[in-house]
Order: structure tokens, then sequence, then C-alpha cells
């Protein structure tokens, strides 16, 4: 589901109150932040994905990378396959609660410029994503 193509209708308590976790879609595919680049990449390609949730090695999610993201480091001249994930990552470290609301999702995603935003449990664990289209 999505946080800006919602049906119009009247503003009632429910649609402006509706919370991440209620919204969000699975988190897909997660790796471990000392995966090489080129392994996250073939990841991808077998879980026909365009993103991955990155972990630490206790489970807690530290980010998103992207195909996009994955593609520009390889192709890049400074490359060798000792880069990893967690390298890479960058200001990926924006998370939701369950509990965020859809409204303060939306704009903590536009105001970091994110098509995506993990939502995450207390322990820092991912349960889902939320995405903006586009």
């Amino acid at each position: 589901m999505t946080l800006v193509h919602m049906q119009s209708r009247p503003a009632d308590a429910d649609s402006v109150h509706r919370t991440a976790v209620e919204v969000m879609d699975a988190a897909g595919p997660q790796v471990c932040d000392d995966m090489s680049v080129e392994v996250a990449l073939a990841v991808m390609a077998a879980a026909r994905t365009a993103r991955l949730v990155v972990c630490d090695q206790d489970g807690q999610c530290t980010g998103l990378v992207t195909r996009t993201e994955l593609a520009a480091v390889r192709d890049s001249s400074g490359y060798t396959d000792r880069v990893r994930v967690r390298d890479i990552l960058g200001d990926h470290g924006s998370f939701a609660s369950p509990v965020t609301t859809m409204a303060e999702a939306e704009q903590a995603m536009r105001n970091r410029r994110l098509g995506v935003l993990p939502v995450v449990d207390e322990q820092g664990s991912a349960l889902g994503v939320i995405a903006l289209s586009r």
C-alpha cells in the first residue's frame, strides 16, 4: 500500500491516524551488512526485488539498499570485491515504529527524500516497509 495514492474521501479519524503497521508491505529479503555488493546484487536478482533490508550481526535493521545504489558502486572505478553493503548505506538510518502515523511517515520520507522507509519493532528488527509512490 502507498501513502500518496489513497482514495479521496472525507478525512476521518481512521484515515488520518492509520499507523505504519496497518499500511506496510512485507520487508522482503533481508541481508547481513557484511555481505559483498556483488552477492547482494545476486540476492536481489534471485528474489526479483529492487531493494534489500540490511541487518547487522544481531539482526537489527540498519537500513535499506536499492539495486540502483549497489550497481552504481559496483560500476564505479574504485570498486573492489572488499566493498560491503554496510560501506554504502549512507543516510538510510531513518525508521518508522509500528505506531508511527501515515502522516508522520510521509513527512519524514519527503523531508529525507526517501522512497521507502523500514518499519522496525522495539528491538530494531524489520517488520515491513512503507513505500511512497512516485
